[in-house]
């Protein structure tokens, strides 16, 4: 059994800021600890021992660390503002590489964009999502159906699909961070069309 200390994600654990996770342990793969879950950006001011929700996370985060390495060879995960990104290089610096393939899903940028900005030497692939799940934007952007993975546990979909995303051919434009932020649209309410 991978136990996550051993592994690049261990660090963030140490720091609280892996929650919500749906998966959190070894996959099929030996060695490896996969996370699906948020990792925490930004965590509110607590008051004595009360525990508060973070100000804003990496959401829907699909990831996998082997034991033994450095960095995070692959992460996908939602951002509800583009404006975070820089948050995220900051947060995860050292434990992303620059070999790693980093997608990240934003709500606020056009939908039909899709480019690499790099942040110190590490490039992220960013893409729209809107009314979707990064499980589902990652299973249409490899190409992999729903049967081809029905048959998996948990930790063997997200080996299955995240070994697709490495292998993946995603050379985007480049474009800076900077240009990457003017291009930025307003985020969208996410409770705006809820029944109350």
């Amino acid at each position: 059994m991978t136990a996550i200390e051993n592994t690049p994600l261990g660090h963030l654990e140490r720091e609280g800021r892996l929650l919500n996770a749906v998966l959190k342990g070894g996959t099929t793969r030996p060695g490896r600890f996969g996370f699906r879950g948020d990792i925490a950006l930004k965590f509110q001011v607590q008051v004595a021992d009360e525990k508060r929700p973070p100000d804003y996370s990496i959401e829907q985060v699909l990831t996998v660390a082997q034991e033994g390495e450095s960095t995070i060879p692959v992460l996908a995960g939602y951002l509800h503002s583009l404006a975070y990104l820089a948050d995220v290089a900051n947060v995860l610096d050292g434990v992303l590489g620059p070999k790693g393939r980093y997608f990240i899903f934003c709500n606020n940028i056009d939908l039909l964009a899709k480019y690499r900005t790099k942040l110190g030497n590490v490039t992220f692939h960013v893409l729209p999502c809107d009314e979707s799940t990064v499980w589902k934007e990652i299973m249409d952007l490899v190409g992999v159906n729903k049967d081809d993975i029905k048959k998996l546990d948990a930790g063997g979909k997200l080996d299955y699909l995240l070994d697709a995303a490495k292998e993946l051919d995603a050379s985007y434009e480049e474009i800076s961070y900077d240009d990457a932020l003017k291009r930025m649209a307003p985020v969208k309410n996410r409770n705006e069309n809820r029944p109350v």
